[in-house]
């Protein structure tokens, strides 16, 4: 049994370091401040969750799993809660986020009160 605790601790810990490893990778390639947002907050808060499960795993039942499992709750809340705050405040500074020149942007995507930027084709 303690074998098989074992292997499942080590996959959670080598999973979890392979989420934060993509997770680093995506807030270093993509384009704009929103999308890093979404790679560090999605990605760090399932590598980090998955590293303290199989910490806890390693551990046992005591009072460092006790430990663990607080760590774990606050980050849950404390992660999404300051990519929200970061994003809003982004958007309040009045940078939009990347669009792709082919995309059709909805009105109500665009920042309230900015008017939008002309298009290519009402330029010309």
């Amino acid at each position: 049994m303690h074998v098989v605790v074992d292997a499942l601790s080590w996959c959670f810990l080598l999973g979890g370091g392979g989420f934060l490893l993509i997770s680093g990778v995506g807030v270093l390639r993509m384009p704009d401040l929103f999308t890093r947002i979404h790679a560090a907050g999605m990605a760090d808060t399932m590598g980090a969750g998955m590293v303290l499960v199989g910490l806890m795993l390693q551990g046992g039942f005591s009072l460092a799993t006790v430990k663990l499992l607080i760590i774990l709750g606050f980050l849950w809340f404390s992660s999404p809660v300051s990519s929200y705050a970061l994003a809003r405040a982004t958007l309040a500074g009045g940078q939009e986020p990347y669009w792709v020149d082919e995309l059709e942007i909805p009105p109500t995507a665009r920042i309230p009160g900015r008017p939008a930027p002309a298009s290519p084709s009402e330029e010309g």
